[in-house]
């Protein structure tokens, strides 16, 4: 059996042996129940994944392939699996709770706004809201990992001629607009062939606005979006979008010649969210130099008045309204059906309040119960919110667009809505058995976590979702382990299961402070695969490991099951 050494001083190593995992009760009870004197056929198999994993539209050939996937190591044999192939099978890449190829299987024919959109805030930021430096990178990488939604801050530079992008009013450097815009061009449909949305902040004049039209037409040509009327009684829909560019924007306020009392609607502009007087967005519009307006295929404005007056849906003309976490909040408190109503039809875009100095996140599940369709996130770092926003969207397909529930766009017989503030009830029973984890000696160097001695795993498991849901559980710690095997069965009461993410994060005990991270991963319950599946786990940035995974066991049972 092999061994490693721990140097603690000159003189004195500790040794450890390191052991091969072996199938835990649950894989040799159900390798027993289905297999036929030790070996399981592809029949067998087949029987194995309808009956006990739940997948009843799977096939012989689908049975095969996992024969086939399985040949390549000595532990295949031709008449069929033993139990350790088996085993290897169940941690596997054809054994994913939730595959990452799966396709889109939501109905993409719906308005735009009956769907959530993967939105990126500040896209060309690599660190900091203050002196970081702005680049085309993160564009990139946010379009690369399905994010649909990109804004950029439009600003003139410092002659007044050109225009660039950066974080107004702070220590941010700039980076070219074309450049960014090419980068849109080149990686927009990597990840999704879904519509682009670009968010523009504009802090322009009309000359350079008209530079930006002619910029923005040249660079897209036929991708670009144009709407045949300003006054959209709908959005389109994401299936007559593919590979799309639209761009979304309300003229800047600055150069709208005399004041009329108008509110900025912009992050930047430094306004007082309780100011009154808020301009028409069409008023505005005339203002604006031809070419630019025709841009604009998602109008984004206030109207005048206060929050109650911003909310108002109007029959004529759908719209783009933008609100900080911040003013949300505060609006949810006295106008949380209103809110939802407003949602059906228009665009409800939330970003991150302006004391987020270091591109931190926020709860967006506060956006997403009232029916908040851009969600806006600093996809530059990493963290809890971040990796639930990631969760999230790794359903249907991962292609950047996630149907709302229908509560939240359904009108009762009196034109009621659903109400976020009402009692939940538990719709379903999540019952999940953490079995065990692997791949750290592999993917990690032996003295990553503990100098002197192997790991000592545990893992946090629970719901992230609408208050209700909101649950976290732990695992014991398995101390000195590299292969910890917990087998520890947890339950999960949820309520609203269309908006719940499965949390994972593995972590390794330090007794002297702070834990070590051994991997996480966020999965959208709805989307989950019952039976024993893997789970491989990601780094703090949401790329996946190559070797670390959880093995667990997921059922799904209704209330009055309890």
């Amino acid at each position: 059996m092999p061994k490693q050494n721990f140097k603690v001083c000159l003189c004195w190593r500790r040794i450890f042996k390191t052991r091969v995992v072996e199938p835990p009760p649950d894989v040799k009870n159900a390798f027993n129940h289905f297999s036929q004197s030790g070996t399981m056929t592809v029949d067998d198999l087949l029987t194995f994944l309808i009956e006990h994993q739940g997948e009843n539209n799977a096939t012989k050939e689908d049975a095969q392939a996992i024969f086939d996937s399985l040949k390549h190591l000595n532990l295949f044999h031709r008449r069929g699996l033993h139990l350790e192939a088996f085993f290897r099978y169940l941690l596997g890449d054809h054994n994913l709770a939730h595959p990452p190829s799966s396709k889109v299987h939501h109905d993409m024919t719906a308005p735009l706004a009956h769907y959530f959109l993967f939105t990126g805030h500040n896209s060309y930021l690599t660190g900091n809201q203050v002196i970081s430096a702005s680049s085309v990178e993160p564009i990139k990488d946010a379009l690369l990992r399905g994010v649909r939604v990109i804004e950029l801050d439009l600003w003139p530079n410092s002659k007044g001629d050109d225009v660039e992008i950066r974080h107004g009013g702070t220590l941010t450097s700039p980076v070219d607009l074309q450049k960014c815009l090419q980068a849109i061009k080149e990686n927009a449909f990597q990840a999704s062939e879904y519509p682009v949305v670009i968010t523009f902040e504009d802090h322009l004049n009309p000359n350079l606005q008209k530079k930006v039209a002619k910029m923005v037409t040249e660079t897209f040509g036929d991708m670009l979006y144009w709407s045949e009327t300003e006054n959209m009684q709908q959005f389109p829909s994401p299936e007559s979008l593919k590979k799309r560019i639209l761009i979304s924007t309300k003229p800047p306020k600055e150069y709208l010649g005399e004041n009329r009392g108008d509110v900025s609607e912009t992050e930047s502009g430094r306004r007082n969210p309780s100011d009154v007087g808020e301009h028409f967005p069409d008023e505005d519009e005339e203002y604006t130099v031809v070419q630019y307006r025709q841009l604009i295929a998602i109008h984004a404005g206030k109207l005048k008045g206060g929050l109650e007056n911003w909310l108002s849906d109007d029959p004529v003309k759908v719209r783009r309204l933008s609100l900080s976490e911040q003013e949300l909040e505060n609006a949810i408190r006295t106008y949380a059906t209103k809110i939802v109503r407003f949602t059906q039809r228009n665009l409800l875009r939330v970003y991150p309040k302006g004391t987020r100095l270091d591109s931190s996140n926020y709860n967006p599940f506060v956006g997403w119960m009232h029916g908040a369709q851009m969600v806006a996130f600093n996809m530059q770092g990493y963290g809890k919110y971040l990796w639930i926003m990631q969760g999230m969207f790794k359903a249907n397909g991962g292609c950047g667009y996630v149907k709302k529930p229908d509560f939240l766009l359904r009108r009762g017989e009196n034109d009621e809505v659903f109400n976020p503030s009402a009692p939940l009830e538990v719709k379903t029973v999540m019952r999940v058995k953490v079995i065990l984890g692997e791949g750290w000696h592999q993917d990690f160097h032996h003295t990553a976590f503990d100098r002197y001695s192997p790991p000592d795993f545990y893992t946090k498991i629970g719901i992230a979702g609408v208050p209700e849901d909101k649950d976290v559980k732990q695992t014991t710690i398995i101390e000195d382990e590299w292969l910890p095997v917990w087998d520890q069965d947890f339950e999960f009461l949820i309520r609203v299961p269309e908006l719940a993410v499965l949390r994972i994060q593995v972590l390794e005990y330090d007794t002297t402070g702070r834990p070590d991270f051994g991997g996480q991963t966020s999965l959208p319950v709805s989307e989950l695969r019952t039976g024993i599946r893997t789970v491989p786990l990601c780094d703090k940035k949401g790329n996946k490991y190559k070797h670390v995974r959880l093995l667990l066991s997921i059922n799904f049972g209704r209330p009055y099951d309890l």
